[in-house]
Order: structure tokens, then sequence, then C-alpha cells
């Protein structure tokens, strides 16, 4: 997945409800999609009109965005220093002699593209058209270019990377033209949509397709939910308006799915009915908020659903509770099973991340869960998410080798050998040696049969903590655990599984 935007220059070395028309009084209210000021844009037998007359009256609200940046890299040390070399290597653009990987300092941009919402000079774009490209980079100015050339220092309002949008101003000395959101709600998977941006810094560009999915998920956070389409989006296009035919922004173009960063007919937007709430919290001078449970979580696979005996794609497993966190507090489980927030159902296409996130902070919610089979409901007071920064959670690295488990030839306990699996009972002193914090209890795995499943998803050194809900600390209550699923006719077993720092992973393993 690539975002829709370019860079040029050395970066090339390494893109809530108020009224959208804050404008002073004395400048024109009127927006370029006006209801009335577009005729005759429908679908007619089956097929579009010219979107010429269309894109005359949007056209003139695009803009493009670029930035000036600066990036500090490190030079390369000079290898040749002290040899007759050595000055030929800093001649072109080596080490700076015996001082070697001294670092610079150099110049670079970004385009992107933009649009305005009110004649007074508010733009919404992508929030990664505007940031600084990379590690050391700093933004030194932003720019905006309107479709009759003119430019403008923008100055950044607000941003919120979350969401990957920005909000940025501009002043002018007339009525600037500008376009309004519409309903994205209401856009069907087959409507027409065109796009407007500035892809490889070309100048304004048009395309034209349908909608081709909606409530997308890309993979690249917990609240994503675009518009999927094959209208061309290729780079630069970032932050640019999706318009239905009757002239609405019911998208702004964000993301490509891409291996070559060129158009492939499958671009992303940020729906409407997603950005409009935000740029106004953004207008008003005010952060983000976003509700917050303190859970970790799973999709519900179908290999998991088939260990747990649910239907397929109902819910998401609950994988570690932060202590005194709300989820804590409302009595959330690892291994529960949440199928519904506030009454919607949890399901791909509105997880329980998203389905949190836009649940108000300080407001209490339903939680409907199934625990061990049964169902049953709890009730939530959700706060405000932390920053991304705050909740990135510590990995840790690390091979097999003196890992402080037994060897195979020191005698262990014997495994459950349906499951193809030998464990060890955790100690303090394994503990320490893989890593783990000294409060996780269970089996460790010390083998695995290379013809069971288990070898393909599990590793010497990860945890068993409990098979489908059944906390275990031995090997013997690991063979319980199975020999019981094997009763139910289950195919395969749930562990809860720690590794290294990450705990609270579900992983479904077949029994043999």
């Amino acid at each position: 997945m690539r975002y829709a935007y370019a860079l040029t220059g050395a970066l090339l070395l390494g893109g809530t409800a108020a009224s959208l028309t804050l404008q002073n009084p004395a400048i024109a209210q009127t927006a370029q999609n006006e209801p009335g000021a577009i005729s005759a844009q429908a679908p007619r037998a089956g097929a579009p009109m010219s979107f010429a007359d269309m894109v005359a009256k949007l056209q003139p609200a695009v803009v493009n965005i670029s930035t000036t940046q600066k990036v500090t890299v490190q030079r390369q040390a000079n290898p040749f220093s002290g040899t007759p070399f050595g000055e030929l290597f800093n001649q072109f653009g080596g080490g700076q002699g015996g001082q070697g990987g001294a670092p610079v300092t150099r110049e670079g941009q970004s385009l992107g593209s933009g649009f305005l919402i009110s004649s007074d000079g508010y733009v919404v774009t992508n929030n990664h058209v505007i940031a600084p490209a990379g590690r050391g980079a700093t933004v030194e100015s932003i720019t905006v270019t309107l479709q009759d050339r003119k430019e403008y220092t923008a100055k950044l309002i607000g941003r919120d990377p979350t969401s990957d949008l920005a909000l940025l101003k501009i002043t002018s000395p007339t009525a600037l033209p500008f376009v309004r959101f519409g309903d994205s709600a209401r856009s069907r998977v087959g409507d027409w949509v065109v796009a407007i941006g500035q892809p490889f810094g070309l100048g304004g560009t048009v395309t034209a397709g349908i909608i081709s999915a909606v409530h997308r998920s890309t993979g690249n956070g917990p609240f994503d939910s675009f518009i999927q389409t094959d209208a061309a989006i290729n780079q630069g296009n970032s932050g640019g308006p999706m318009f239905d035919l009757n002239g609405n922004v019911i998208g702004i173009n964000s993301q490509i799915y891409s291996q070559s960063g060129g158009n492939i007919g499958i671009g992303f937007a940020i729906p409407a009915s997603e950005a409009r709430p935000i740029i106004d919290t953004l207008m008003k001078g005010q952060s983000v908020k976003r509700g917050y449970l303190g859970v970790s979580i799973q999709p519900v696979t179908d290999d998991i659903a088939a260990a747990l005996g649910l239907q397929k794609n109902v819910g998401e497993i609950i994988g570690r509770v932060e202590p005194g966190g709300p989820g804590a507090k409302a009595g959330l489980r690892a291994g529960d099973v949440v199928t519904a927030v506030g009454g919607t159902p949890v399901t791909p296409d509105k997880t329980l991340s998203y389905l949190v996130a836009n649940t108000t902070p300080g407001t209490s919610t339903r939680l409907d869960v199934i625990r061990d089979g049964r169902p049953t409901t709890l009730n939530a007071t959700v706060t405000v998410r932390p920053a991304d920064d705050q909740l990135a959670a510590l990995t840790g690295n690390g091979g097999d080798d003196n890992d402080g488990i037994p060897d195979d030839d020191t005698p262990a306990a014997p495994a459950a050998s349906s499951l193809g699996v030998t464990v060890q009972p955790l100690t303090p002193q394994i503990a320490r040696s893989i890593g783990v914090d000294s409060t996780v209890q269970g089996v460790v795995v010390a083998a695995t049969d290379p013809s069971s499943d288990a070898a393909q998803k599990l590793k010497r050194g990860d945890v068993i903590s409990a098979v489908n809900s059944t906390p275990v600390r031995t090997a013997a209550d690991v063979a319980r655990a199975v020999a019981a699923a094997k009763a139910a006719n289950r195919p395969q077993v749930l562990l809860q599984i720690t590794r290294q720092r990450t705990s609270g992973v579900f992983i479904p393993v077949k029994i043999k």
C-alpha cells in the first residue's frame, strides 16, 4: 500500500459538527458546487454524459500543494582517507576527509493535492502531503497553487495523523472558489466518480471511474474505512477530492495499491462522512479525540471460529486487557469475543477498534460478548485514546539459542501427542531467559512435531497460557484441554500465547 503523493529532489535519496463556511461576511459565499450550479450531470441510458461542464466548475477549487523541506543525512565516511583517491572521493559527494560521516543538510520537496472548502481560504489535504518526509526532515514552508497558477503561502491549522487529514489556511484579497462535502454514506458500489488532482506534478488532471468497494480496510491502521475506486489515482493525487456526479466531495484520495507506484485501478479515498467531523474539529482549533477501551484484539478467523465453535466473521477476540483500563473495569477478559458495540455488530468492515474509536469518550456503551461459548453483556465507559507513540508496544527479538529452555535430550514432561508439542512448566529462570514478564503463567514450548500444524505456527520459547480459555500450567493440563476439544468434535484448539514481550496472542492449532 502506497500513499499517493510525490517526493522530489534530495528527499528521493531516502503525502464535531461545525459549519465549513465560517468566512468573512464581506466575501462571497457561493460554492462552486452550489445546488443548481451544475446541470445535466446524471448518467443517461446507462452511460455518463461528458464530464466537461462539471469539471469546468469544480477544477478551480482543486489546488496543488508543495512543501520545501530540509533533511539531515549522515555522510558516508571516506574509505580512501589518506590515499591518492581521498580527495577525488570528497569531490564526488563522499566523506569529509578525516572527519568521515559528518551529517549534512539537503533540500527537498513533496508534492500533493488539496481542495478549498471555503471562500476565505481553508484547504483540506492529507497529513502525509505536508508532513516531514522522513527521519531528519523538517518542513520549512507550505505553498498552495491555484489553477490560475497564483501561489499562496499556507498556514497549518491542524492535523490528525491517525486519519491522515490536515487543514491549511491561505489568505487572498479576493473570494476563492470552493466546494462542499457531500454524503458519502449514500455512495454505492458501481456509482460513477470523478477524481481531480496533481499526479506527478503535471498540473490539474481529471480521471473518472466507479466505486469499487466501500468500507474497505487497507490494513494500515485500526480506523481505516476507505472508498475503493478504479478511477486512476497516482502519485501526487493524495489530498485531492473525489466527486460524485452531482459535484459533491464524497472522498479524499489518499492511497493506492501498487507495486510500481503507478495506477493499476485500485485507489482509496477517505470517505467524506469520516473526514468532515475531523475537519470541523481542526477548524475549531481542537484536537481529535477518539474512544479507547484498553485492549488488544484479533479478528476471529475461520480457524479461531472453528476452535471456539463460533460462526465465521463473528466479532473479534480480546487478546490482552490493560490492567486498570476501561476494558478491565468493564469486566472484559482475554479470550472474550466481542460481537457488538452499542448494538452495532462487529464485522470485518466495522471492527471493534473502529466502533470504539467513534464512541464519544466518557460515555458508557454496551458490549455484547461471547465468553466460554455463552453470550453475556458488559457496560464499558470508554476513555480518550492516548497518542499513537504512547501506545506503541515494545517488541523483542532473539533466536532460540541459549534460551534457557531444556534441550530436547533433557527429560521434559510429555506433550499432548495429538497436538504435536512438547512443553515444560514455565519457571522464573526460563521466563527471564526467554524475555517474558514474571507475571506470565503457563507452559513453554520446548519442541514441536515437524509433521504437525503446531510446527508451522509455534516456536521454541512460546508460552501457552490457556487452551480454549482453560488455563494450563502443566503438560497434563494441555492434554486434558485437547482431549475435551476432541470430545466436542472440534478440529482444532485455540492457544493463548505469549511470545517474548508480545502477550495475549491467540493462535488456532489443528489437532492431529
